[in-house]
């Protein structure tokens, strides 16, 4: 009997030994990074885990993992982890792989940008700008990507103008100007699957050429501050095409300078370039800006309006005063002044 005692007291103690071993630690909000690096064994990683306060045995814990046959589809890679962790929960985010994402680039594209202020903005990222520039004049779409149509016109300021989408993009840090422009080439593809069907054939119905209606989307995204008017003014430009008429769109000056003006002077309005909506009749040669997708659809599908005119209203609403005729459109002006 006291053989048999000693031995249940010398079972008990280890249960509770091995218990209390593989128990939690107290909870933190505190992170530790953990390094599991390909080829690593589970004794190493439990002596690491030990190590960062994460686990309280490790030779204890490396005997949970043989015993529960764990560990053979642990992914490499940089973890974080906090105190506090079960057992059960460790061994499941190793197995799932939850790494930390290693540190990267990050860029955010708002709409009506233009390629030259993304280059800018990925120069303050440590992207090499006049590379990113480069890369995108020689990019060539393919496949059924829109950008292997950008048709050849010397005329283009900038060849992939336009077609890199608005959105929030992560890159590795080692990621190439030409992998950036793809990525971004590949999301307007993409995003362009959210337009209704049949909107290929409402564009083509319409006379225009992708690069064409891209080209207006532009005009009207960087027109445009208020959501419930882009297809007003799409409308009016849908008009003025029709009646052969110039454009004469603001937007189409500011592209021409490295800044946007605060205020555009008659002659600038003179300037000779192909982008000049006051002085040559029809679209520019391509598009002055990243449209957003909304921009895109009121392209397409214009409001069917006689607006031939519109003048952004001076009381700060940012919106705008539509005409018919050109009288209407001087009374709006004089309305705007006041």
């Amino acid at each position: 009997m006291i053989i048999i005692l000693i031995g249940l007291g010398t079972a008990l103690g280890l249960m509770l030994y091995v218990s209390r071993g593989l128990a939690p630690l107290p909870a933190s909000s505190e992170l530790k990074r953990v390094a599991y690096p390909p080829g690593t064994g589970i004794s190493e990683l439990a002596s690491q885990l030990e190590e960062k306060g994460l686990i309280r045995d490790a030779r204890l814990f490396t005997w949970y993992l043989k015993l529960k046959g764990e560990g053979g589809k642990f992914q490499a890679g940089e973890y974080e982890l906090s105190p506090g962790l079960s057992k059960e929960a460790i061994v499941s985010l190793f197995n799932r792989g939850e790494t930390v994402k290693s540190a990267g680039i990050r860029l955010t594209v708002p709409e009506g940008f233009t390629l030259k202020q993304t280059a800018e903005k990925l120069q303050q990222l440590g992207v090499d700008a006049q590379a990113f520039e480069a890369a995108a004049q020689q990019f060539q779409g393919s496949g059924d990507s829109v950008a292997s149509g950008i048709p050849a016109d010397p005329n283009m300021k900038v060849r992939l103008e336009g077609y890199l989408f608005p959105e929030t993009y992560e890159w590795k840090k080692d990621a190439s100007a030409q992998e950036m422009i793809a990525t971004m080439v590949g999301e307007l593809d993409k995003r362009l699957q959210e337009l209704p069907e049949g909107w290929r054939q409402a564009m083509a119905e319409r006379g225009l050429s992708f690069h064409q209606m891209l080209t207006l989307a532009s005009l009207v995204e960087r027109e445009v501050a208020v959501e419930e008017e882009r297809a007003l003014v799409s409308g009016v430009i849908h008009n003025r095409l029709k009646q052969n008429k110039q454009l004469e769109i603001d937007a189409t000056i500011q592209y021409l300078f490295d800044k946007p003006k605060e205020r555009l002077f008659e002659k600038d309005l003179r300037i000779e370039s192909p982008y000049n909506t006051y002085l040559n009749k029809g679209l520019p040669p391509g598009p002055i800006a990243s449209p957003s997708l909304a921009s895109i659809h009121a392209a397409i599908y214009p409001a069917e309006t006689n607006y031939l005119f519109y003048v952004t209203k001076k009381d700060g609403s940012r919106t705008h005063l539509f005409a018919e005729t050109f009288e209407q459109h001087k009374k709006n002006i004089a309305e705007s002044n006041k």
